[in-house]
């Protein structure tokens, strides 16, 4: 597979970049569900809390793509 570019990108990598856009939107959803079904008002530790979950979605897919 040969590199993109400069200031152009290839489809695997524009694929790349939209799976780690979901990953990252799959953890700010869930961060606000986790805080809506629980009623927890996360605050300013809000970012930390998205990023953890950003974390837990890539592991679970990962596990998961790896299980099949």
């Amino acid at each position: 597979m040969e590199p993109s570019k400069m200031f152009s990108l290839n489809a695997p990598d524009r694929k790349k970049i939209g799976k780690g856009a979901l990953i990252a939107a799959a953890g700010a959803v869930f961060t606000y569900l986790e805080g809506l079904v629980t009623m927890t008002d996360f605050g300013t530790y809000a970012p930390i809390v998205m990023a953890a979950n950003s974390i837990l979605v890539n592991i679970i897919t990962k596990w998961l793509a790896n299980n099949k």
